[in-house]
């Protein structure tokens, strides 16, 4: 029997290849993968020694020989095939041991240049790995080396790979050359800045974990992530603390994670079920930032996900600590906070220390439907401008509260309203099936949760526009004295006149954020 081992990835490359040889099955390598083997007294022959040809034009081409695909392509149950490659005087190979040019890595350097990128996309290792998958029953194909003690189990045990393994072996080959020629086509694409829709939408992403299940028991779960560098996604958090997160955990912890990105200033959000339920900005101290997302509220908060863009310091965390939250992140932790915080033993903490970066403009938003999937660029943009609509423009407080709460309902389920004051939330409403409920609903929570009299001087933003100028009549019935929203309505006019007559001031920004 003969082996052809060609890997990047050599890890326990060289015992797989000793035991192979211990089994009686003889060894042609390539390149570096053949200089390794000798190194480490291997009986290896090189690639040129089989096929009577030199590697050439910088060992782009040494595989791509007939003597190499003939001898794994032939099938050892047609005789005419075998005929065929005894009269070419070919062998059989066996065993093909092959995994790609590090094209990952290579396009994730600093400062990588297009022709180390191209120089890197692998061309004989995907056509020797896919010839040894199309004839799986007679050739045994690995590129991953964790099925190494798999084979060498079965070849001491039973003498063969079973067919069963070879199928899944095959499997996973044709996972291997997908996800690595996705890879090339994405690098591409955003090498040539291209922004369009493909007609044929191919994306690659890595397992990260299994999890116990999906939103409800009886569902399965996993995690998988981008190829790249995911700077600031959850999916590159370090767990410091506390139990696996589940699915439901990385669902909500990314919605809060992409609302504490619009802050700059110290900020803290409390999330719950998608939603965020308190939320609080303070120009210095992140201390105040919490009290004002704890105290927006204090009910909600439990059992949900606190994220912070500045570091959670001893103060804050022992007040966290005498809670109930699922997952707290945070860029960094000081010494005391964290071991305030591991007291704990199931609240999930992540370091997350470049939680304030931003997915790229471009980056799709995908959901899938059955049979398909919808796919959009993501809601990178707040606004671009605003219009006074009412005869009061807001003042400067106002608008300072309008801005911050138009930056929460964004991130808020439609149909979607914010109240805030003095850089807090003072009542979510979220996901109702028309407008005015979740005015109302939002008040009253506001109302019932904070004080009588929350809502008296705060802003509401709304995600869209209002349909009717019941919103308006709800609002002032609050005491809320300045609204945002896009506008756009039929009946805009019936809203802005019953501002003007109330006094409120308000401002469209022409722009929606629907959030299905």
């Amino acid at each position: 029997m003969n082996a052809l081992i060609s890997v990047s990835d050599k890890t326990n490359i060289v015992e797989f290849a000793k035991e192979l040889q211990n089994l009686g099955v003889k060894i042609i390598s390539t390149g570096g993968t053949y200089k390794k083997l000798k190194e480490e007294n291997v009986d290896a022959i090189e690639i040129s020694s089989l096929t009577g040809f030199p590697e050439c034009l910088d060992g782009r081409v040494k595989t791509l020989h007939p003597k190499v695909h003939a001898g794994i392509l032939a099938m050892r149950s047609n005789p005419d095939h075998m005929k065929q490659i005894a009269d070419l005087d070919i062998d059989t190979i066996d065993f093909v041991v092959v995994n790609l040019y590090p094209f990952k890595q290579t396009i994730m350097k600093e400062n990588v240049t297009r022709a180390e990128c191209v120089e890197n996309i692998d061309i004989g290792g995907p056509t020797m790995l896919r010839s040894a998958a199309k004839n799986y029953q007679d050739v045994t194909v690995i590129t991953d080396p964790d099925d190494y003690s798999k084979v060498l189990e079965e070849l001491k045990s039973e003498g063969q790979v079973s067919l069963d393994t070879k199928f899944y072996l095959m499997q996973k080959v044709f996972e291997h050359t997908a996800n690595y020629d996705s890879m090339i086509f994405n690098y591409i694409k955003n090498e040539r800045k291209d922004t369009s829709y493909p007609e044929k939408m191919s994306l690659t992403f890595e397992k990260v974990q299994e999890m116990r299940y999906g939103e409800n028991p009886h569902q399965t779960g996993c995690l998988y992530k981008e190829v790249g560098k995911c700077e600031g996604s959850l999916v590159t958090a370090k767990q410091l603390n506390g139990k696996e997160l589940s699915f439901n955990n990385i669902n909500d912890t990314n919605g809060a994670l992409e609302l504490l990105k619009e802050f700059e200033e110290p900020t803290i959000v409390a999330c719950k079920h998608g939603n965020p339920c308190g939320v609080g900005s303070d120009s210095k101290d992140i201390y105040t930032a919490w009290q004002k997302a704890y105290s927006a509220d204090n009910m909600s908060i439990f059992g949900g996900i606190v994220v912070s863009n500045r570091e959670i310091n001893e103060q804050i965390a022992k007040e966290m600590s005498e809670m109930f939250l699922e997952v707290i992140v945070a860029p960094s932790y000081s010494d005391k906070a964290l071991e305030l915080l591991k007291t704990k033993k199931n609240v999930r903490v992540l370091l997350l220390p470049e939680i304030t970066v931003k997915q790229p403009e471009g980056s799709y938003d995908i959901k899938k439907i059955n049979g398909g999937m919808i796919v959009q660029t993501i809601d990178s943009k707040l606004l671009d401008n605003y219009e006074v609509v009412t005869n009061r423009a807001p003042t400067e407080k106002e608008l300072e509260d309008l801005m911050f709460a138009w930056k929460v309902v964004k991130f808020v389920k439609s149909n979607g309203i914010a109240l805030a004051k003095d850089k807090q939330t003072v009542g979510i409403g979220p996901g109702q099936v028309n407008r005015i409920w979740s005015t109302k609903q939002c008040i009253e929570h506001a109302n019932e949760l904070i004080s009588e009299d929350a809502t008296k001087g705060a802003v509401l933003a709304s995600d869209a526009f209002f349909p009717f100028d019941d919103c308006v009549e709800a609002a002032h019935a609050a005491g809320i004295t300045a609204i945002i929203q896009p506008g756009g309505a039929m009946r805009d006019q019936l809203s802005i006149d019953k501002c003007n007559e109330y006094g409120i001031a308000m401002i469209f920004t022409h722009m929606r954020h629907f959030k299905h």
